[in-house]
């Protein structure tokens, strides 16, 4: 990064003072870019003379490593990933040594050590190198945080599944893209389905968003639920996970934390700096034997003068899947289909101003309820009759939006950000073969958000936004049933926060923020008067305020204790109020509860984060006391469920940390353990993942297009369950789940003029386990080879 930014001050200073449109895009090309493009052509730079300054750009304040003034001509790219440069400071002591570099008297050890250092800050980058945020000079608001800060620099428990990982793990859906991170548990409620537990809490107390744009909408239900899977991972560039807080920043339903999927899009420049025009393609083909299952994706993208655009789709047809049992090799109703297309333009106004266009869409066909599927192991109905199955077919997701960013557009305002969107999400629930009720549920969510940053020197740097949200429900149905969610609802939530970012003393630095939520909810649910199902017309008010603040230490310029207290606030939805769901568990329905209150939430934490050339590491022990809790009560006769609000509390630890070896090797891991408990009840929270973690051994080197990696995958028992919603759920196995461990490695090697193929393995749960996620209606592959192949022009 540091050798891009001098090439830019030295390019910018010879250019002319006209901007044609051509030029408004060198302009953007040469200073907004990132050091490192995993799928855009390559871009040879010419020599240039490079100072570097007496401290690294990691921030570490370490200058160990700084080097004395080299002419450096990078060599022609080699790697496939369409940049030479290096990504910013990376202190990792290369063997050979930090002799001064002069390439002209032919210090082969010295030159080697350099691309060494540069194959591994690429490979491995530090906490200060992972900015949260779109790649560019239009990243302030765009990241989790809406500041633009690193992950070393926050007092927030933040982490970044970048696109390396998600490419090096051959995901073809979300649910391996995340799979792992730490205080992460992705469960499969049915295939095709994935839902985040963060801290111990999931669907509507989780917020996910794409783009920064709310994916969770008025009929997301409470506890695992699908919408995480409806999003293409072939389309993702980066996933940003805050843990613990949100609602400051985010609104409503971040109490266990804000999920960001950040899209692809046509960000770099083209062969060389300066040339508005370029054109690349990528084809990526995944097979899984677990389930004999390809993934194919194709990606074009390219500049034309001041315009780019990434477009792509893709196609996934998954057959039943393999497990690790050894009398129940495969498990019936875990096939489907999917396909999804996404296609992104940037236009530059000019070098300040950018707008976006983006749209997506995905659809997925004939997902089985792998609870309600005939023959299921462990059905404890033990039904024969197809009588009992059940399918979502569509599951469907579309996104839309305009964004437009600027840079210095009033004197008072750094940056800002404003975003107008529109989502739909529409599936259809279908009972029996042949079908013998459908009932559907299409959501159209229109939204508008603004943020806007002010740096204010010795005062810090303030960002404030506002967001509003509206919800329309339509909800057909054929059948014996009435619709799962009344068909003249609609939702509402409008929101404004502020949040300053202030340093304190030479070492101390703070964040505080604050928020104000509106939300208005009304439709007409069906409910039970007096043995009657009646229609009732129910409305309903919600908001509040919260606030949160954060410290951050400096202990060592590479060791930072950090902590924080921040509220959360959640408002009933319309699936809490008013759902008819006759899909909850086995043979259990909702029942409308329109009597709840909002829940609420203070997160209590403490953290060290060390970011050193050898050692990254995150460390977080946190407290979440959540007051009027929504929690699910039942009947035994009907099995109906409804919604009480209860006290409750969560508490844990997290860690993970990555310690830099020899030539490329590491050793990582992430270790994370969750305690819930319901206050009036006396009983454990549901679902509460168990103590797990993962250590694995890895190499890494993008400059030869090859990485290696074995790690393996610790889960504990978990035998605290809630009586209320596990026991009943025969997902869960009597007595509570089993622990487990898998042993898995993954490989890859590029190959060809610039790295243009690429093939990968990966063999998963080598030892053919049997396992099962808890609170999974799909069990855990038995012994799996997936085989990748990508090409990148």
């Amino acid at each position: 990064m540091f050798l891009q930014r001098m090439l830019a001050v030295a390019l910018v200073a010879g250019c002319a003072a006209t901007v044609s449109g051509q030029e408004v895009f060198r302009e953007y090309v040469t200073l907004a870019q990132p050091a490192a493009n995993d799928s855009a052509p390559g871009n040879a730079l010419p020599p240039v003379e490079v100072r570097p300054p007496a401290t690294d750009d990691t921030g570490s304040g370490s200058d160990a490593d700084a080097l004395p003034p080299v002419e450096v001509r990078p060599p022609a790219d080699t790697s496939g990933s369409g940049s030479n440069s290096p990504a910013t400071g990376n202190n990792f002591p290369a063997s050979g040594g930090d002799s001064p570099l002069d390439l002209n008297n032919g210090n082969a050890a010295a030159v080697a050590a350099a691309a060494m250092r540069a194959d591994l800050a690429r490979a491995y980058p530090s906490l200060s190198q992972s900015q949260l945020g779109q790649a560019g000079r239009f990243n302030e608001n765009t990241g989790i945080l809406r500041d633009g800060q690193s992950l070393f620099d926050t007092p927030a428990a933040v982490s970044i599944r970048t696109r390396q990982e998600i490419e090096e793990r051959q995901a073809p859906d979300m649910f391996h893209a995340l799979q792992n991170e730490v205080g992460v548990l992705l469960q499969s409620t049915a295939a095709g389905q994935a839902s985040p537990f963060i801290r111990g809490l999931t669907g509507q107390q989780v917020l996910i968003l794409v783009d920064g744009i709310r994916l969770n909408n008025s009929v997301t239900r409470r506890g695992p639920n699908q919408y995480f899977n409806t999003i293409d991972p072939g389309m993702v560039d980066h996933i940003e996970v805050l843990r613990g807080q949100g609602s400051v920043l985010w609104g409503s339903d971040a109490i266990g934390g804000v999920i960001n999927i950040v899209s692809r899009g046509p960000d770099l420049p083209g062969s060389f700096p300066g040339d508005p025009n370029y054109s690349g393609a990528q084809a990526i083909q995944y097979f899984n034997t677990a389930n004999n299952s390809p993934y194919s994706r194709m990606n074009v993208e390219g500049w034309v003068n001041n315009t780019g655009v990434f477009a792509g789709g893709s196609y996934l047809n998954v057959g039943d899947l393999d497990t690790g049992y050894d009398n129940f090799p495969r498990q019936p109703g875990t096939s489907y289909q999917q396909f999804a297309g996404d296609i992104k333009f940037n236009y530059m106004i000019d070098r300040d101003q950018m707008l976006t266009l983006s749209m997506q869409h995905f659809e997925q066909e004939d997902l089985a309820r792998s609870d309600r599927y005939p023959g299921y192991p462990g059905d404890r109905n033990n039904s024969n009759s197809f009588a009992a199955a059940t399918f979502f077919d569509p599951q469907q997701r579309d996104l839309t939006y305009l964004r437009y960013q600027a840079l210095d557009p009033l004197p008072f305002i750094d940056a800002v950000t404003v975003t107008a969107s529109y989502n739909r999400q529409k599936e259809t629930v279908t009972r029996g073969v042949p079908t013998t009720r459908a009932q559907t549920t299409d959501v159209d969510t229109v939204g508008v958000s603004a943020v806007a940053s002010k740096e204010m020197y010795n005062l810090g740097k303030l960002t404030s936004g506002v967001d509003w949200y509206y919800d329309d429900v339509d909800s057909p149905f054929w059948g014996a049933s009435g619709p799962i969610i009344p068909d003249d609802a609609y939702y509402s939530r409008i929101g404004a926060f502020v949040n300053w970012n202030v340093p304190l003393t030479e070492r101390l630095s703070g964040v505080a923020g604050a928020r104000y939520e509106a939300i208005s909810a009304a439709g007409t649910p069906i409910v039970n008067i007096a043995g009657v199902d009646t229609p009732v017309f129910a409305q309903a008010e919600f908001s509040d305020w919260v606030g949160s603040a954060g410290l951050v230490y400096e202990l060592t310029p590479e060791v930072h204790l950090v902590g924080s207290i921040a509220e959360g606030f959640r408002a009933p939805n319309l699936s809490d109020l008013m759902s008819n769901n006759p899909n909850v568990q086995q043979q259990g329905q909702s029942i409308p509860s329109l009597g709840l209150q909002p829940e609420h939430s203070i997160t209590y934490e403490v953290g060290v984060k060390t970011d050193t050339g050898r050692l990254r590491t995150q460390t977080f022990v946190y407290w979440i006391d959540l007051q009027d809790n929504i929690v699910s009560q039942t009947t035994p006769t009907p099995f109906t469920f409804s919604s009480a609000n209860q006290d409750s509390y969560i508490q844990g630890v997290e860690f993970n940390g990555e310690l830099l070896l020899e030539r490329g090797w590491s050793l990582y891991g992430n270790f994370w353990y969750t305690y819930g408990q319901n206050q009036v009840t006396n009983a454990p929270l549901s679902r509460i993942p168990p103590m797990q973690g993962i250590m694995g051994f890895r190499y890494r080197s993008p400059r030869q297009g090859r990485y290696f990696d074995i790690y393996t995958w610790m889960s504990d028992r978990q035998d605290r369950l809630d009586p209320v919603s596990d026991v009943r759920d025969e997902r869960i196995p009597i007595g509570g789940t089993p622990g487990f461990a898998t042993l898995n490695l993954r490989g890859g090697q590029s190959f060809g003029a610039h790295q243009q193929h690429k093939l990968s393995l990966s063999l998963e749960n080598l030892t053919d386990q049997p396992y099962l996620v808890q609170g999974s209606g799909v069990y855990g592959t038995g012994f799996t080879a997936r085989m990748g192949y990508t090409w990148t022009r």
